[in-house]
This record gives structure tokens, sequence and C-alpha cells, in this order.
């Protein structure tokens, strides 16, 4: 019966986590306490300018939402997005361009977009994920850099209009 557990787990984002701990998996994040400390402690997520000036932004996906469910980011800059999933396989998918990040447990999904200009993006979730999958959308608003300076970092994690 192992075996067969094994042979249906070949993609093992595809499993519940009982299963993937048992076979190995858990080497990375927990996917069950992401939120509790460490990188992905909700006062973390979002937009958060890095040292050298660089910009990071930081999201959990879990049936059926992204956390947090909008980000603003600047236009014209590289933005590195760092992304895990605090339950089964998700993507990341930004509407209208090439833009897409594969999230799965127990990993961090990292990819660099720039984006010209402002705009607002929906991001849907494009990997299957359970019977809510279809509502699972989150929103990208790119901004003028002046104007993402003046946010404070609760408005960075937040698309309501200033």
């Amino acid at each position: 019966m192992l075996v067969g557990c094994i042979i249906l787990g070949t993609r093992y984002y595809e499993v519940d986590l009982p299963v993937w701990h048992f076979l190995g998996g858990g080497k990375g994040l927990d996917p069950t306490s992401l939120h509790l400390a460490g990188e992905f402690v909700e006062s973390n997520l979002g937009t958060a300018e890095n040292p050298d000036g660089s910009f990071t932004v930081r999201m959990i996906a879990q049936q059926y939402l992204f956390v947090p469910q909008c980000v603003v980011v600047p236009a014209g800059v590289p933005v590195r997005f760092r992304i895990t999933s605090a339950d089964v396989a998700h993507s990341f998918n930004i509407t209208g361009t090439h833009d897409s990040i594969k999230v799965v447990p127990g990993a961090v999904s990292t990819a660099t977009f720039t984006f010209a200009t402002p705009g607002e993006f929906d991001v849907p979730c494009n990997e299957f994920c359970g019977a809510g999958h279809f509502a699972m959308r989150g929103h990208l608003k790119v901004v003028p850099p002046s104007q993402f300076t003046a946010l404070r970092g609760d408005e960075r994690r937040s698309c309501e209009a200033r």
C-alpha cells in the first residue's frame, strides 16, 4: 500500500499534508505554522523596501485566497516576490502579463518582475485548489515610485482608495 502512495504522490503537492510529511516533505517551511513566526508572520506580509533599496513582496496562498489580498508595488523597479502555500498547490498569475509563480506547501517560490508603468492587475489562482478555486483572486496595484514612497507599510498591503 505504501508503494501505491509513493507512486500516486509523485507530484508531492497533490497529496495531503500528513502524507507529504511521511514521504519526507516538511524539511522546509511548516505550512501549518507559517503565520506564527519567521518570514511569513502576518506583520511581515506585503511589500517591503530592503536596505539596498530593492523591494520584496511576501505573500501566503491558501484555500481560497492570497494573503494579503492586494499588494501595492512601485513601477519601473524590480520587485522580488516570495510566496508560499499554507495548504495545497496554487498558481499566482498576473492577468495581462506572462508573469506567474507556481506555489507549493513547504517551499518558498520566488520570482522578480518589473512593471514598467502604473496599472492594476487581477491575480487569479490558475492551479485547481479545491471547490472554491474559481473565486481565488488577489489584486496587484502598480503605482508611480513617488506615490509608493509616501505609503505606510499597512497601506502597501491594501488597495483601498487613497
